[in-house]
């Protein structure tokens, strides 16, 4: 009798540890993604995130609520906000933008950046050290800026007078074209600024910085990428070439990039919310990720400017 009772604890134990194994399995989540804009480098971060996700939690148990800001700070805020009242597991925060609002909106649900440049000018910690901390953390689009102003040289050597063109608005531009200019300066070349504030001056803006240039530098930034065909529909038939900092910009006005797979960037993003979701990673300790460059060029522009390509870059497509 004694050992009959003892099998039939055994058996209840292990069924209960079944039960709590089947329960842990079966988690189901809800993650918060708040996109700034729709244009194709973003688009790509937000899939490879999704693919991620899924491929790491099982497509069954996790549930995206995707909402997009149509380029507006405000509407980002509205959006973060509801995520924290609807009480997401995780938002995941695509463009500086959009990360922003979700900082200020919560400081307990975890928080995972990607298309952002640069963490310290985006959130204003001073000597960034690439851990952010608390419940924030994510993935940089930036190729070394350095490796992108010695690019221009490489293409352009006989340049004398380089315009940044680049969106005021957005801090990480700015920040951008900063250190380009201070790279290109010190090779003797002539810099100047060139920024606008919105689409409304956008033309004007790109046609002064035509006027002084030889080549133009746009930086990542989201009002040039969804505006390239404003840019390029300029710059072209002016034969002023464009370095442009990432693959998407280039795509639409640029000659030459080196640029991030905006995919592989949302993917790593994705495993890292799947690791800070299921306890595996502490999102407060978590260092800021990268994704490797590649030097790309835009071969329709290239023939239509006369240039030839450089050994090395692959081109887009």
């Amino acid at each position: 009798m004694k050992k009959l009772i003892a099998l039939t604890l055994i058996a209840l134990m292990l069924l209960g540890m079944t039960a709590c194994g089947t329960k842990a399995e079966e988690k189901k989540y809800t993650i918060g993604i708040c996109q700034l804009v729709t244009h194709p480098a973003l688009d790509l971060a937000t899939e490879g995130f999704k693919d991620a996700v899924k491929a790491k939690l099982g497509e069954e148990n996790v549930t995206f609520d995707l909402q997009i800001a149509a380029g507006d700070s405000n509407t980002c805020a509205s959006i973060a906000n509801g995520f924290v009242a609807a009480e997401v597991d995780l938002i995941m925060a695509n463009a500086t933008a959009a990360l922003q609002a979700a900082q200020a909106a919560t400081a307990d649900i975890p928080i995972l950046g990607t298309s952002i440049t640069e963490y310290g000018v985006a959130l204003n910690i001073e000597n960034f050290s690439g851990t952010v901390g608390g419940n924030v953390s994510g993935t940089s689009d930036l190729a070394p800026l350095d490796k992108q102003a010695e690019m221009l040289v490489e293409w352009f050597p006989n340049a004398k007078n380089v315009g940044l063109l680049y969106c005021a608005a957005e801090p990480n531009s700015k920040y951008q074209v900063d250190t380009v200019k201070a790279f290109l300066e010190d090779k003797g070349i002539t810099c100047a600024l060139f920024p606008f504030a919105d689409s409304n001056d956008m033309q004007a803006v790109t046609n002064a910085a035509c006027d002084f240039s030889d080549v133009i530098y746009v930086p990542t930034d989201n009002a040039v990428a969804s505006s390239t065909d404003i840019i390029d529909g300029i710059c072209r038939p002016a034969g002023v070439p464009i370095i442009a900092g990432e693959e998407g910009i280039c795509s639409g006005c640029g000659v030459a990039t080196l640029s991030i797979s905006y995919y592989d960037l949302g993917y790593r993003t994705g495993e890292m919310a799947a690791a800070v979701l299921t306890g595996e990673s502490d999102i407060s300790t978590m260092p800021i990720d990268y994704a490797p460059p590649t030097p790309k060029y835009n071969a329709e522009i290239c023939a239509a400017l006369g240039l030839t390509p450089l050994e090395g870059y692959e081109p887009i497509g």
